[in-house]
């Protein structure tokens, strides 16, 4: 893993199935996330996206091939220790939240260090509070809040944990137009005002011109790394890309 780089894969393959009826949803993918990013992986649907971000996040193995986070050879690695990794290490945003209904935000955002018996930074806390905006809704349950609310919400729990990178599955898939800016303006704050790394699967040309840089997959392979410039630029990108 180049220096700088949080996380890793090196030819890396997932087959699903056997014999005729195997799928490569991942066919030697070598790819890398430097540290202070936002990076967003785009392709059609079957493309491998979801695949390539579950098996950085550790969420799934590869069959062959390696992936490293932080420095951490995860395919070494026993269940507990890479629930641990996971724990210590990475921070999810989902596209249907994934809160527990029956705590409060502000008991949402601190629960993954609740469960590592982590006392929270008090001073990070309020800045992501701030961040989200939160303040006056702290004490309502996510039945309470609007979805735009509920992910907010999400987001400060990925980053109350001060991880090595946070992955974002379609975080924005879920959500109106007004939301979806609150969210993605974020994430990007997470990057250039906390030094984040943040690497996001989205189908939305808009989401990703956001990011500092898009990498297209087809048939599970990376077709075009560039840049990611305006929504435009991001669309042609992926049409280049699935067309070559």
């Amino acid at each position: 893993m180049a220096a700088g780089s949080i996380v890793s894969a090196s030819d890396v393959h997932r087959r699903y199935g056997e014999g005729d009826a195997a799928v490569e949803a991942l066919d030697g993918v070598s790819v890398e996330f430097p540290k202070g990013a936002f990076t967003a992986i785009m392709g059609p649907s079957g493309s491998g996206k979801s695949t390539l971000m579950h098996v950085l996040a550790g969420l799934d193995r590869p069959t062959s091939g390696s992936v490293r986070i932080d420095g951490v050879e995860i395919a070494e690695l026993g269940d507990k220790e890479l629930t641990e990794l996971r724990r210590d290490k990475i921070g999810f945003v989902f596209q249907f939240f994934n809160l527990l209904p029956v705590l409060t935000a502000r008991e949402n955002i601190v629960l993954p260090l609740s469960i590592a018996g982590r006392e929270p930074d008090e001073a990070l806390l309020a800045q992501l509070i701030e961040a989200v905006d939160l303040g006056d809704r702290l004490s309502h349950r996510p039945s309470e809040l609007s979805g735009g609310q509920q992910q907010r919400v999400a987001v400060a729990r990925a980053l109350a944990s001060k991880p090595a990178v946070v992955f974002a599955d379609e975080p924005t898939g879920n959500l109106d137009s007004g939301s979806t800016g609150e969210v993605l303006a974020l994430l990007r704050r997470a990057v250039d005002e906390f030094g984040q790394t943040v690497v996001m699967v989205t189908h939305d040309p808009n989401a990703a011109a956001v990011a500092d840089r898009v990498v297209v997959l087809v048939d599970g392979r990376i077709v075009k790394d560039a840049d990611a410039g305006s929504a435009e630029q991001v669309h042609d990108l992926l049409k280049v890309g699935t067309t070559a």
